[in-house]
């Protein structure tokens, strides 16, 4: 299959995931609890994005590399770092709760269990 069309199933799966989760959360949890699962959905749905571009320039098919190795990973870290900082935030000052938060956090994971086992039947099926 080819990565576009995997990455629109993945970024369609994963808001899913988040709407389901979230509806899920208000109606059952406090609201604490469900604006930690927006919260960590939206932080690791940016965060997934902009790997996908670093990733994407590093190892593009026009083989114009525009940044180095070093510029790569500087902005790899520096993204974990402004990760870091604002779950720290969202945790000290108890704006959400841990444990949304925490699911929230893994919606990217799941929406990406689920694109694989899609294609994994896919791929048994004949269709791939």
């Amino acid at each position: 299959m080819e990565w576009t069309i995997i990455y629109e199933d993945l970024k369609k799966k994963n808001w899913f995931i988040i709407l389901l989760f979230s509806s899920i959360s208000f109606f059952t949890f406090s609201h604490s609890f469900t604006l930690g699962i927006i919260v960590g959905g939206l932080v690791t749905t940016a965060n997934f994005i902009f790997l996908q571009r670093t990733l994407r320039k590093a190892f593009g098919t026009d083989f114009r590399r525009k940044n180095g190795k070093t510029s790569i990973f500087l902005f790899y870290y520096f993204r974990l770092l402004v990760l870091g900082l604002i779950i720290f935030i969202l945790l000290k000052y108890h704006w959400v709760h841990p444990v949304g938060l925490a699911i929230g956090l893994s919606t990217v994971v799941v929406a990406i269990a689920f694109v694989g086992i899609s294609i994994a039947f896919k791929t048994k099926g004949g269709e791939a």
